[in-house]
């Protein structure tokens, strides 16, 4: 199998980028998911208002929005790079009543317009708000009036838009974490136990190494610290010792204070750091929508989609993947339940008509096999990455390979989901 599109959602639930690599981290693709929008409800109280999180099954005019990246240094971006949003008017007389109020000025403006966002803009000096997604809270930056202005006058109310910023992240809750996980809990604990007991052969080994200095061998200890360039003295020796000692005790204490699952962050994604799906998984929908019509990837929102897979769905029960020639490592934890955005139309910004806007129906017939979301279809593994492979980079048309499988699909349990 191979890496046969990317994509990266630097606003969450605006369109994604398509792009041929991607760097990867802890927290998913970089720059993936690090803004939002939040509409604003007023409130009956004069003066007062609340932020309402935007997701496209309830605002499905969200897929007008298109976004584009540059990173610093290219074409022109500077040190912070550039996000682009790209509105694309669907010129529909149909528009409700807030739409049409809010977009009266529309003859004047082009049917594609656009905004530059810095892609990593500075935190100072903007609000700080609040923000809880699925459960899981964090805080954002409110980008200011620039930018919260061009973008609610196409949406037609007013929203603020929000970059996660600093070291703002979210829990992940439930067993979604990899270290919380029936398929990755014990591998991990393994791996955590090898480091245990390396850190305390150092801590022995730096002790022994300070007992010989001090006492039997003190000749012996001067001269090999003089091999190793230290000086020839019993002070040399005695800190070659503390200093393996103290570095295998820090390990330690390291690895005995690390809480399961504690590694794991998410930005604005949903649940995970990473969403895989499968061509062949893909081009089973498209066997049930009518005419012929091919179903569009782009709506599974994916981060990696992998090709060659023999059975459509067989990556239900993929535990681990092995990504190209640098050994990228995902590790797959929990199922990807499905919603009415797979039913909107990217052309109207509305629920589509005919079969596209049927596919949520379609794949309830034989797709909810997720006992913990059971009212829910399920298309597609959420995914973290280990930690090893941090900062490395995926390339469309890298192997993909399946390392370890389970033996049943995993049931999903993050509170409120499901």
């Amino acid at each position: 199998m191979k890496v046969s599109q990317i994509y990266v959602y630097p606003v969450k639930s605006l369109r994604g980028v398509s792009l041929t690599s991607a760097q990867v981290t802890r927290l998913g693709f970089k720059y993936d998911r690090r803004f939002m929008l939040l509409k604003v409800i007023p409130s009956e109280t004069k003066g007062e208002t609340t932020l309402k999180n935007m997701h496209v099954p309830h605002f499905p005019e969200m897929v007008l929005f298109e976004t584009e990246l540059f990173e610093p240094g290219f074409d022109g971006a500077d040190e912070k790079g550039r996000l682009r949003i790209i509105y694309n008017n669907p010129g529909s007389e149909s528009e409700t009543e807030e739409q049409l109020n809010g977009n009266r000025h529309a003859k004047e403006r082009k049917q594609r317009d656009t905004i530059d966002v810095p892609l990593t803009p500075g935190t100072r000096g903007l609000e700080e708000i609040a923000i809880v997604m699925h459960g899981s809270p964090t805080k954002g930056y409110n980008m200011g009036a620039k930018y919260n202005q061009w973008l609610s006058e196409r949406f037609g109310y007013e929203v603020v838009l929000a970059y996660l910023g600093g070291k703002n992240t979210r829990s992940v809750l439930g067993t979604f974490a990899p270290a919380k996980h029936v398929a990755h809990k014990n591998q991990i604990r393994r791996e955590l136990d090898l480091g245990a007991i390396f850190a305390a052969l150092l801590v022995a080994l730096g002790l022994v190494w300070m007992g010989f200095t001090a006492t039997s061998m003190p000749r012996f200890v001067a001269v090999a610290g003089g091999a190793l360039g230290y000086d020839h003295s019993w002070k040399a020796g005695m800190g070659v010792g503390a200093t393996v000692a103290v570095g295998g005790l820090a390990y330690l204490l390291a690895i005995w204070r690390m809480e399961p699952g504690s590694e794991d962050r998410i930005t604005f994604a949903d649940t995970a750091a990473f969403l895989v799906i499968s061509e062949t998984s893909v081009a089973d929908v498209s066997r049930r929508l009518e005419g012929g019509e091919d179903m569009d990837r782009r709506k599974f929102r994916a981060n990696i989609v992998v090709e060659g897979s023999e059975m459509a769905y067989e990556e239900d029960f993929w535990a681990e993947l092995v990504v190209g020639g640098s050994q990228i490592r995902v590790l797959l934890t929990a199922n990807c339940a499905r919603c009415q955005s797979l039913n909107v139309d990217f052309a109207t910004g509305k629920f589509g008509t005919g079969d596209s806007g049927k596919v949520l129906k379609k794949l309830m017939a034989d797709r909810r096999v997720d006992k913990g979301a059971k009212y829910s279809p399920i298309f597609g593994r959420y995914g973290f990455l280990d930690a090893k492979s941090d900062l490395k980079t995926v390339r469309v048309g890298d192997d993909v390979v399946v390392a370890r499988r389970m033996d049943e699909r995993a049931v999903s349990d993050w509170p409120g989901i499901g």
